[in-house]
This record gives C-alpha cells, sequence and structure tokens, in this order.
C-alpha cells in the first residue's frame, strides 16, 4: 500500500490542539485503493498502536485512494473512536485541509483534494444540524447528556456552525467557548466545558456530581436545542438529497 501523503487536519491544523485531549485527525492518501487484506492489515495496526500507545485511541485517519476524490460523496476505509468504517471527507474536513492542513508525508492537498464552495459547507452544515444534533436535543435522548461527551461536542458544534452560516469562517472550539459566552450561554456549562478542554491538571479537578451533571445536561441540552432551531430558520433548510454521515465535528457514538 504505497502512501502518497499524509495530512493532518482538526485542532491541530487550527492551531487548537491539547496535548492528551484533543483528537488526532488525520487523511491519508493512498495509491491505490484497498483490497480486504489491506484494510484488515491497517485495521490491526491501529489496534496494536492503541494496545501499546493508549493515547492512540485518539488518532482517526481516513484513507483515500489517489485519483479517487474528484466524487465527493465517496465513502472510504477510516479508523475512528476505535472502528474500521467507511465515510466520506467531509465538506468541514476538506476546508481546513485548504486552510492549513500540516503535512506529515507528501505534497500538500492543494489539488489532489477537491475544493469545497461557501454553499457547500452552509448545507453540509444546515443539514448535520437538522438531521443529527436537533433530534438528539430531544425529550427521548435527555439521558445522553449526562455525559461529557455530548455536552462539549452539542454546546461547542453549535457554536461553531453558528459562525460558519453567519460569516463562512471555521473557528476552533477555544473560539467557540467564547462565540457560547456572547451567546448567553449557561456560565456554568462554558466554565465546565473550559475545563476539561483547557484546565492545567485534568486529574486534580473533582469528578462533577450527580446533580451537577443533571443540572448541566438539561441547560445544554436547552440551550443547544433552543440554539439550533433558531439557526436553521434563521439561515433556511438544505436541498433535499441524500443523507450526510460525515462529521461537522467528531461526533458522539451514536445513540441508541
Amino acid at each position: 500500500m504505497p502512501l502518497v501523503a499524509l495530512w493532518a487536519h482538526g485542532s491541530l491544523a487550527l492551531g487548537d490542539y491539547q496535548p492528551g485531549r484533543s483528537d488526532l485527525d488525520l487523511v491519508a492518501l493512498v495509491g491505490t485503493e484497498l483490497d480486504g487484506a489491506q484494510q484488515a492489515e491497517l485495521r490491526a495496526v491501529h489496534e496494536r498502536l492503541i494496545a501499546d500507545v493508549p493515547l492512540a485511541r485518539s488518532l482517526h485517519c481516513t484513507y483515500v485512494p489517489r485519483g479517487d476524490t474528484s466524487d465527493t460523496a465517496q465513502h472510504h476505509p477510516t479508523w475512528a473512536q476505535g472502528e474500521w468504517f467507511e465515510r466520506p471527507v467531509s465538506p468541514v474536513s476538506r476546508r481546513e485541509l485548504a486552510l492549513g492542513a500540516v503535512v506529515l508525508h507528501g505534497p500538500p492537498p492543494v489539488g489532489l483534494l477537491p475544493g469545497v464552495s461557501d454553499q457547500e459547507l452552509a448545507e453540509f452544515i444546515r443539514a448535520e444540524l437538522e438531521d443529527y444534533w436537533l433530534p438528539v436535543t430531544g425529550n427521548a435522548k435527555a439521558e445522553l447528556w449526562l455525559q461529557d461527551i455530548w455536552v462539549d461536542l452539542g454546546m461547542l458544534t453549535f457554536a461553531r456552525a453558528s459562525v460558519t452560516l453567519r460569516d463562512g469562517q471555521l473557528i476552533t472550539k477555544g473560539e467557540a467557548l467564547e462565540e457560547l459566552s456572547s451567546m448567553g450561554a449557561p456560565t456554568a456549562v462554558v466554565d465546565d466545558i473550559r475545563r476539561r478542554r483547557y484546565g492545567a491538571d485534568l486529574l486534580k479537578n473533582p469528578s462533577a456530581s450527580d446533580d451537577f451533571r443533571a443540572r448541566r445536561a438539561e441547560r445544554a441540552r436547552k440551550f443547544v436545542r433552543a440554539g439550533i432551531t433558531t439557526l436553521l430558520a434563521e439561515h433556511g433548510n438544505p436541498p433535499p438529497g441524500p443523507a450526510h454521515t460525515s462529521r461537522l465535528t467528531r461526533r458522539p457514538p451514536p445513540p441508541a
């Protein structure tokens, strides 16, 4: 499997990478389409990495065959969140790569991956909000929001999406926290996210009580639901088309 190029995007490319806390999001451009044996070998490599280096759990990589990049909806073999599956390189990821890919090997992505128009980016984000995030803010999914990951990504995704739909810009998670404050988000929730992402020593911070988690879950869920509803009303709905299966940010595991 010849490796043509390896690029980092996400928080590393945007200058907001937090060692031990952020994901390492990669796109590998490979010389040929991966057959079943090669995919099995790569999966085993990722599993061995996690066994040897626990931080490798945060390493996500999509493998794109060279010459198979013109169809932006094409699904490619991917390792993420401890699983092997297929997904496209999303418009958000391609925009991040265009803005400031960290080139780890080979040539830069310009000319090798399709560009992203502002319209495509906005349509993708609206679809993600409407099809994925809005449903999981409903009462039926309230228990999900007791978990840190749902609070963090729900709040930060909403703030980042708001800025992109308003200004066409991508912002970091750190900038999203400031945006949340300016939006009137619950202060205790924003401070809690900031502590866990940017606190000096996460291990010394006590675990949140069940009572705090319950209050935080309700405040975060209702804030995100109201915000998404307003945002979609202001910016319209995406045109009909195939369901989006990529990620605006790293999603939590799919809800049951």
